[in-house]
């Protein structure tokens, strides 16, 4: 036993009841110890020891800011996925309360397009009553176009003629985007009933719960 050892233990001997030291190994090998924690010791387990050298316990290191990080991560994972497994349980309770077949859940899925196929319908009548009035308009440009004034002058096409095809041409534009955001919306829904017939269908088919 070296000279500091026994020095130590003799320390410990002596001490009062109440007195305590902290030792440890630091990251570089070296023995630690001291009647406070020494610094060297907040990232490597160490140990309170008693007055006769007895471990009374070991203390864990520090955690290091990206450890308090990952657990916090951690934790807040943990939550996330309960709160999305209540969310589900409740989607799937929802769902089971709403429909009794498959059928059911088709019919719900055709009423909910029904009335977006009417705007459908409306919106392709106006496109062609659009395009008519813009051939309409063409005409008129291309006599202003091609006829002359008494003076010889090329007659100008009035204001009110150029307001006109830029008006239905906008208004061409935006029905064929309207048509184009008709077809995305019925594509969600029938996406949305298919999922919710495959869980129905899921659902149905699992045992119930013991």
């Amino acid at each position: 036993m070296t000279t500091k050892a026994l020095c130590f233990l003799a320390a410990l001997a002596f001490a009062p009841a109440a007195f305590a030291t902290y030792k440890c190994v630091d990251d570089k090998g070296i023995t630690r110890i001291g009647e406070t924690p020494p610094d060297e010791c907040h990232n490597v387990p160490m140990q309170e020891l008693g007055p006769t050298g007895q471990v009374r316990r070991t203390i864990a290191p520090s955690l290091t800011p990206a450890q308090v990080k990952e657990l916090a991560d951690t934790a807040e994972k943990r939550k996330a996925d309960a709160r999305a497994a209540a969310e589900q349980a409740r989607r799937d309770e929802a769902l089971l309360y709403t429909y009794a077949s498959e059928h059911e859940i088709d019919m719900t899925r055709d009423r909910n397009i029904e009335p977006i196929n009417g705007r459908i319908k409306v919106a392709k009548e106006r496109i062609v009553a659009v395009d008519k009035r813009i051939k309409q308009l063409e005409e008129e440009m291309e006599f202003y176009k091609a006829g002359k004034s008494k003076t010889g002058k090329t007659r100008e096409t009035p204001e009110t003629l150029l307001h006109d095809m830029d008006r239905v041409k906008k208004e061409r534009v935006s029905l064929e985007k309207s048509l184009a955001d008709y077809d995305k919306e019925i594509a969600q829904l029938k996406a949305k009933y298919d999922g919710d017939k495959k869980r129905w269908l899921a659902l149905k088919s699992s045992p119930p719960p013991k």
